[in-house]
């Protein structure tokens, strides 16, 4: 007799790793909705509906801003491949392993990339960045702003003035920073940016949100080939065409876009998901909801102090939403982290790199921004040291991020 599995029934998990995290309960609720066609109205409005939603969380006028299906990856893969040209200078600062995701990406563009590296756990000065620029003459510069693996917010306030002085397109992955940190698109001179639902916006991998700036549309405008079955009299065919089908952000512009050119069929559920995402944040207020992962990021990082723990990086230039540990010596990291799951069905996460095996990385992001999950993580984490053999100070952990919920604020 054929056995057949039952219906799916995930164990009870609370992700404070860097992600993904737990999602909001709204955002699930909204996944469960009914699909309707890609073209029903119903559908075509929820796509503007939801342009319009992010544009408020990227702080921008964009009206290319919009979703790509995929995970946070398939949205840098677009912005690269669509931006970069075959033999375009392209400028990536490297300060984590993220960064060296984009020089990959980029080479894979067939870009001739090149680098700047600073350690893990610093960020670069503007004036690094702009040597590096006047050095290189790029045509594009693509930049981090938060990068989990070593928990650093590269500043990025300065730099779209630089760029746009130098005649620089300046595209960002905010994949882990957006939401739980601030992002001003227009007033930082953004020209391309994209993210991901699965940190600060409490959702599911699976969708990409990205914005483009006038300028970087026209780059991508010029680029323009409709693909041969949907071609109409007058479509332009540029030689030097984006050289993927799915990534290609001028088709799927014109997907979004009023003339709803077929491309591919849009993922109902994840735009339902990250519709839902984005309207969570701007009903609570953008600037509350990064108070309030700076508030959460604050007491885990207290926390983790509290315990006798040191932090890696510069502190100054921590994201908000996720803390590098540095685990005990004599404390096995990994199986620490799997007794933290199995026996209180909490995550963290471990790192890359010249980090594996050396710190914890443990997240306070979206959903889990919140008190009792910073607390009830910390009392876990003590737990867990005391059972591996660390000396740790008895509730000094959530006593410290009481303390930090407890202060007055401005």
């Amino acid at each position: 007799m054929t056995l057949f599995p039952g219906p799916i029934d995930p164990p009870a998990r609370l992700l404070m790793g860097p992600g993904p995290i737990s999602a909001y309960p709204s955002v699930l609720r909204a996944m469960s909705a009914p699909l309707v066609g890609q073209y029903d109205p119903f559908m075509t409005a929820t796509m503007a509906e939801t342009q319009q939603l992010y544009r408020g969380v990227w702080g921008t006028a964009n009206d290319a801003t919009l979703l790509i299906d995929g995970t946070s990856r398939a949205g840098i893969e677009a912005a690269l491949i669509s931006l970069i040209r075959p033999g375009d200078r392209v400028l990536v600062p490297v300060f984590g392993r993220f960064g060296h995701l984009l020089a990959e990406i980029a080479e894979r563009a067939l870009a001739e990339v090149h680098t700047i590296e600073t350690a893990w756990g610093q960020v670069f000065p503007v004036s690094v960045i702009e040597e590096a620029i006047v050095r290189v003459k790029p045509t594009l510069l693509a930049l981090v702003q938060g990068d989990t693996s070593t928990t650093m917010n590269q500043p990025l306030d300065e730099l779209g003035a630089v760029c746009a002085k130098h005649g620089v397109l300046f595209y960002t992955d905010a994949t882990a920073s957006l939401g739980g940190n601030a992002f001003e698109a227009d007033e930082w001179g953004v020209d391309a940016a994209t993210a991901g639902l699965q940190k600060c916006l409490g959702g599911p991998s699976g969708s990409a949100p990205i914005t483009l700036s006038p300028s970087a549309v026209e780059v991508v405008r010029s680029r323009a080939r409709i693909e041969a079955g949907i071609r109409e009299d007058g479509d332009a065919s540029a030689s030097d065409f984006v050289r993927s089908n799915y990534f290609d952000l001028g088709m799927i512009l014109d997907y979004w876009g009023p003339r709803r050119l077929n491309h591919h069929t849009e993922a109902t559920s994840m735009l339902y998901a990250a519709r839902e995402c984005a309207r969570v944040l701007l009903e609570e207020g953008r600037d509350a909801v990064i108070e309030r992962h700076r508030v959460a990021g604050a007491a885990m990082l207290a926390g983790v102090q509290g315990l006798g723990l040191e932090v890696f990086g510069d502190l100054g230039h921590k994201m908000n939403n996720v803390v590098a540990v540095e685990i005990p010596v004599g404390v096995p990291g990994d199986a620490a982290r799997a007794a933290l799951l199995e026996d209180f069905g909490i995550e963290i996460g471990t790192s890359f790199g010249p980090l594996h095996g050396r710190v914890w990385r443990i997240g306070t992001m979206g959903y889990n921004a919140r008190e009792d999950a910073v607390l009830t993580t910390l009392a876990a984490l003590e737990a867990v040291l005391r059972r591996f053999g660390a000396t740790v100070p008895a509730g000094g952990g959530t006593d410290a991020a009481t303390d930090v919920y407890r202060a007055p604020r401005a």
